[in-house]
């Protein structure tokens, strides 16, 4: 761990609770941006298996989702990960757009963080869930889950806001045995298919 990082970072056993990472926030805050980050909700998602954090721009207050299964296994990359995400919230109040751009790493260094990327690997699920399949957009991580697996064609509803589109599949995972099950475009066809 960097001198940075023990400065910022103290060590602890057990997971922030959601009122302490909001006050963690408030400090980061003042600390690296002046305050020009807008309020943000900051919660657990404990559906995360592949990435540690995530903002949602949409949402008044933005809303910063980060993954228990990570921070239970790595406490000392939870506030980088905090402060990656503020980047990402600072950036679209004050400029109006989002990604990773030089106005991102620049600012990201200006925090003291090295890289916008940190190798936490994959998590196990918290708990088993009822939900057998997982959708997944292979372009930018999307995941939800579902019972059942869908009858109809979908996109990712983070690379195309305006409906479906077939340029933006998503993935079917049968969390049995954790293989691909096909598209649901794939579906599309089949059902095309079946209509013939």
């Amino acid at each position: 761990m960097s001198r940075l990082d023990a400065r910022r970072t103290k060590s602890f056993n057990v997971l922030h609770t959601e009122a302490d990472l909001q006050l963690l926030f408030a400090r980061l805050n003042y600390q690296f941006f002046n305050g020009e980050v807008p309020d943000c909700r900051i919660r657990y998602n404990a559906r995360f298996s592949n990435s540690a954090g995530r903002i949602t721009y949409g949402a008044r207050p933005m809303l910063i989702e980060l993954s228990p299964k990570h921070f239970r296994h790595h406490p000392e990359a939870l506030t980088d990960t905090l402060l990656h995400e503020m980047v990402h919230a600072w950036r679209y109040a004050k400029f109006g757009d989002a990604g990773h751009g030089a106005r991102f790493k620049r600012k990201l260094r200006d925090c003291g963080l090295e890289s916008i990327y940190h190798d936490l690997g994959s998590a196990a699920p918290l708990k088993e869930s009822s939900k057998r399949y997982i959708l997944r957009c292979e372009g930018c991580a999307f995941e939800v889950l579902r019972r059942s697996r869908p009858r109809s064609p979908s996109s990712c509803p983070r690379c195309n806001k305006r409906g479906f589109d077939a340029r933006y599949p998503l993935t079917i995972y049968e969390i049995v045995e954790m293989r691909a099950a096909g598209t649901t475009i794939d579906v599309l066809r089949a059902a095309r298919k079946g209509a013939s």
